[in-house]
């Protein structure tokens, strides 16, 4: 019996980056680029992604680690307005899986890690041109700049679980 897939939100990053990040990955099948809010007070709109996953291919502890791992997971810079460090959870049983990685994962850093659990509560798509960004065009300066880096490190990491580079796709329906 298969799986049905599950979705987490993950944000803490330009969302360019956060999407090219998993489009990389074995067992993700959609990544949404846009922006998500959760309840009040972390309710304004935030750069993230909603990442479909099969469950049985790769779970939400490393997708999280894999999320820790390509942001600044640890630093609490001027601009988390816009870039909030979060996994944002669609259940209850989700959040509390989402804790329970993060307390697990945090003795892989050697600084308090500043993510946060947060109930989902809100998704808006970013601008169509912008979908995609990294796979349409990875020659992009700011790709070679600051996507390239994120995925020779989950290459190095997770090899196992990363696509080969001919076969990174474009999401489907957003």
């Amino acid at each position: 019996m298969k799986t049905r897939p599950e979705r987490v939100g993950l944000g803490g990053g330009c969302h360019w980056c956060t999407e090219a990040v998993f489009q990389a990955l074995r067992g993700v099948g959609d990544v949404a680029q846009g922006f998500v809010r959760s309840h009040a007070p972390h309710n304004t709109w935030s750069e993230a992604v909603v990442v479909t996953f099969d469950p049985d291919v790769i779970d939400l502890q490393t997708l999280i680690e894999v999320h820790l791992r390509t942001h600044a997971s640890t630093s609490r810079h001027k601009m988390r307005g816009k870039y909030r460090s979060a996994v944002y959870s669609f259940d209850g049983r989700e959040a509390w899986a989402a804790s329970e990685a993060l307390q697990n994962l945090q003795a892989g850093f050697s600084e308090p890690l500043i993510t946060r659990v947060l109930r989902h509560a809100g998704f808006r798509p970013s601008d169509p041109r912008f979908h995609d960004y990294y796979a349409t065009d990875p020659d992009r300066p700011f790709c070679r700049t600051y996507i390239d880096p994120k995925l020779r490190l989950i290459r190095e990491v997770y090899s196992s679980l990363v696509l080969p580079e001919d076969q990174l796709r474009v999401s489907g329906a957003r």
